[in-house]
């Protein structure tokens, strides 16, 4: 009697993975258990937020809002790097060697025309108060921080037009004395570009 040999023998050679439950699942080398095929947070959130900058406006009230939310991170932005005094943002007024050394020269030294604001608002709340005396103290006051800005000026150009075409022969300078006077007028930590020496630094 001839026993014939199953044909399933074959397929003893394959073993079939069943998932007994409880049982630890291998992952290969460089993996991470539950993490194949899913994107990290971070990347999750890069492309929500991606989603969102492609999804169309629904309408045009909406259009508008999310123009003006654009509009309003372009200008956080722009303000940030003229803080850090990033020269690829800086607007044409502010770029350029001699316009970042005109900067640098008036925020090292101190400059009374910078005392012009505060001055004045002093003046202006004096010059409410009903004593005539005090009311000319201020007019006075006024009149001598007037004096002491304009010299202040001539002084800062005197000493810039003599500077300038020592540092920058080759540059253009136009316009760099006017962009001085008027950075000079602000306070300090007003100032943008936003100051990047300290008082009394050699420039």
């Amino acid at each position: 009697m001839i026993r014939r040999r199953s044909s399933s023998s074959t397929a003893d050679d394959t073993l079939v993975k069943v998932p007994v439950p409880g049982a630890s699942e291998e992952v290969p080398d460089g993996g991470r258990a539950g993490g194949k095929g899913r994107p990290t947070p971070k990347r999750a959130e890069a492309e929500k937020q991606r989603r969102q900058a492609v999804r169309p406006p629904k309408d045009r009230k909406e259009a508008v809002r999310l123009q003006r939310e654009r509009a309003r991170q372009e200008r956080q932005q722009r303000v940030e790097a003229l803080r850090r005094g990033d020269e690829r943002a800086l607007p044409a007024r502010d770029k350029g060697p001699v316009r970042r050394f005109v900067r640098d020269w008036v925020d090292s030294r101190w400059n009374l025309a910078e005392l012009f604001l505060p001055v004045a608002v002093v003046v202006v709340v004096l010059s409410f108060v009903p004593v005539t005396a005090i009311q000319a103290a201020s007019i006075y006051v006024m009149f001598l921080m007037f004096i002491g800005i304009i010299l202040d000026a001539f002084i800062t150009s005197v000493r810039l037009r003599r500077i300038l075409p020592e540092r920058f022969p080759d540059e253009q300078r136009k316009g760099a004395v006017a962009y001085a006077v008027l950075r000079a007028l602000q306070l300090r930590r007003l100032r943008l570009p936003a100051p990047q020496v300290q008082r009394g630094t050699k420039v």
